[in-house]
């Protein structure tokens, strides 16, 4: 390897894994309030909730695979549900695990995301969620999955590859900001759902027949690790 593709390796090595220097606090704040802005009205979320689907189903997905179950496929649709699908004992604590990962992923990697920032890897964060978009695109199976991870990646892949360092930074505390924030709606609207006698096949009540122990419980640790991740999470973004 001759000494110009040593070097050009040598940057890009440092370009992803080296830090970058915290925001101003405006910019963590206007992040903040930009995610709000977009979760809180009903017309926006229902639209931006795609993103959260899209972790949603990834946390089954990745733990899944984790756990030693085969994953056949993942389905996202347009009223921003899903459906991921793998194969295994259909008992035991694999799909235990598996079913418990949906409505955890989001706040959880939003913490991930956080901790990253607080460490100033603002470029590692956003080639790390590149890349595990592109994982997901390979297991999914249907157009309008398909179209929602492409954009989905292809803005994460512009803006780490030709976005300044400014840019980079108010992307990356939006998406974290709205993965914190955004993980703490869908429990509350299953909880609602649940209330009003609908969703009697979510995750809380698939757990609730693996487990035998009441789903609301089981709603109970969604609320417990969406909003210790916000708590957490948030200390983290707003000590810069």
């Amino acid at each position: 390897m001759d000494s110009t593709a040593i070097a050009s390796l040598s940057s890009l090595w440092d370009r992803v894994f080296g830090t970058q220097p915290d925001p101003d606090m405006w910019v963590v704040i206007a992040t903040l309030v930009a995610a709000l802005a977009v979760i809180v009205p009903q017309g926006l979320w229902r639209l931006f909730r795609n993103a959260i689907t899209i972790a949603h189903e990834g946390g089954h997905g990745l733990v899944a695979l984790l756990t030693g179950r085969r994953l056949t496929g993942i389905r996202l649709h347009s009223d921003t549900s899903g459906l991921t699908v793998s194969r295994g004992k259909p008992h035991g604590l694999g799909m235990i695990l598996t079913a418990a990962a949906g409505y955890t992923a989001p706040p959880l990697l939003g913490l991930g995301g956080a901790a990253l920032l607080a460490a100033g890897h603002i470029t590692l964060l956003l080639w790390l969620a590149t890349a595990l978009l592109v994982a997901m695109l390979v297991m999914i199976r249907n157009a309008y999955g398909a179209l929602t991870v492409v954009l989905t990646g292809g803005t994460f892949l512009l803006v780490s590859w030709l976005a300044g360092p400014q840019v980079q930074a108010a992307f990356a505390y939006a998406v974290v900001w709205f993965l914190l924030v955004g993980g703490v709606r869908p429990a509350f609207e299953l909880q609602a759902k649940r209330m009003r006698g609908g969703a009697g096949d979510s995750d809380a009540d698939q757990l609730s027949r693996l487990t035998h122990v009441p789903a609301g419980l089981w709603l109970f640790l969604f609320h417990a690790v969406s909003l210790c991740s916000l708590i957490g999470g948030g200390r983290w973004l707003l000590a810069v």
